[in-house]
């Protein structure tokens, strides 16, 4: 009995620090890659999805990745595909980006929905410093963006 106690709470011990973990992010690395519904290029394609698109690491698999994109959807795609460079991608219809990590900061440029910007760091305080293609960059609020 005293050792079935002590299996369970090592059960619950690795699962809480397995869901603790950091969420891997990856980006789409190709000008446009497939989505498929299991790891084969025979399987059935799902989707075309473009550069820079950031998608959650679920699982790896040899050649393959299982991912999660922002809708929450699941997917395999090649692990050619993929990139480590992080970006999010912006999730409210025009978000504002300012020039520093608070609401009351200067707006250094708006960005509508789904545009990726490179993600660059996370602060405590709800922000995330990121960079657009055309080299600008500033703070967005991490609820506006997804990725991060």
């Amino acid at each position: 009995m005293k050792s079935l106690v002590v299996l369970s709470l090592l059960i619950a011990l690795v699962t809480a620090a397995s869901s603790a973990r950091a969420l891997d992010y990856v980006s789409v690395v190709d000008s446009s890659a497939i989505l498929y519904d299991a790891p084969s290029l025979k399987a059935k394609k799902l989707f075309v999805v473009n550069r820079y698109l950031p998608l959650e690491q679920v699982v790896s698999l040899d050649d393959w990745v299982k991912v999660r994109d922002s809708s929450g959807s699941l997917a395999w795609i090649e692990k050619r595909a993929l990139s480590g460079k992080r970006f999010v991608a912006v999730m409210i219809p025009l978000a504002a980006v300012h020039q520093a990590a608070d609401a009351g900061a200067p707006i250094a440029f708006n960005t509508r929905q789904q545009v990726a910007l490179e993600w660059l760091e996370s602060s405590d305080n709800g922000w995330v410093k990121v960079r657009h293609s055309d080299g600008m960059t500033g703070y967005v609020r991490a609820t506006e963006v997804w990725g991060d």
